[in-house]
């Protein structure tokens, strides 16, 4: 694996930092490293958040479960990404969903005293710790309305819109419509069913992965009044 400090260079709580700098932070300080394999639960919704951690090899997912049972992933986190860095303080510092090691994975474990001591010991890091969280708070918040939509028409129209942004009329999808079902929290077979409808009532124009949005206006439309679709 490669060198943990150097590669800690490019997790965004060490933002700035060279190797030497992190490795001297690093000293005389309490840290473990812990593996996990395949589908192993890493942590649960609402266990206490007393450290923080970030994915060093491999990749782990955040999922949560809803009213009637169906599981929703939220996102992937791969490495060097941290983990629930926003819930580590706090009066109700639990973590938010349960995480999920997508394949054989092994994460960096700081404890929350040692977070401590770092961010007074140096004041880059209390820096870089606050936008982190400050970034994640807006994910969540995005992913909070995102998921507030009752129907795929609603999901697919905000998801496209947001990933087209000012003067683009064309996406590439960045992940298979598998995963971007599980993104969704909806059937695969839903999903390219919904889109398949878009696509013939002339809004967008599906090629393999890539999305053209043909009638920007009916997109936005959509989220103003959808009629409801069979999820």
């Amino acid at each position: 694996m490669e060198n943990l400090f150097q590669l800690l260079t490019g997790t965004m709580i060490f933002k700035g930092m060279d190797q030497n700098s992190i490795e001297n932070l690093f000293r005389q300080k309490i840290y473990r490293l812990k593996k996990y394999e395949k589908g192993e639960v890493i942590a649960q919704s609402h266990d206490e958040c007393d450290r923080l951690m970030i994915v060093i090899r491999g990749s782990v997912r955040g999922e949560m479960t809803d009213f009637s049972g169906k599981t929703i992933k939220i996102e992937d986190i791969g490495v060097p990404r941290p983990l629930a860095a926003g819930f580590i303080f706090g009066n109700n510092n639990r973590f938010p969903v349960d995480i999920i090691a997508n394949e054989s994975s092994e994460l960096l474990i700081l404890p929350k005293e040692t977070l401590v001591m770092m961010m007074q010991q140096n004041n880059r890091v209390l820096k870089n710790y606050l936008d982190a969280i400050s970034s994640r708070t807006q994910f969540l918040s995005n992913r909070i309305r995102f998921l507030s939509f009752k129907t795929i028409r609603e999901k697919i129209a905000h998801y496209i819109l947001s990933q087209s942004g000012e003067g683009k009329d064309r996406i590439l999808l960045p992940q298979s419509q598998t995963n971007l079902a599980d993104f969704f929290g909806v059937t695969r077979p839903s999903l390219a069913r919904t889109l398949h409808e878009l696509e013939k009532e002339g809004i967008i124009r599906i090629e393999r992965r890539e999305i053209t949005l043909l009638n920007k206006k009916k997109l936005n439309n959509l989220l103003q009044n959808t009629p409801m679709d069979n999820e």
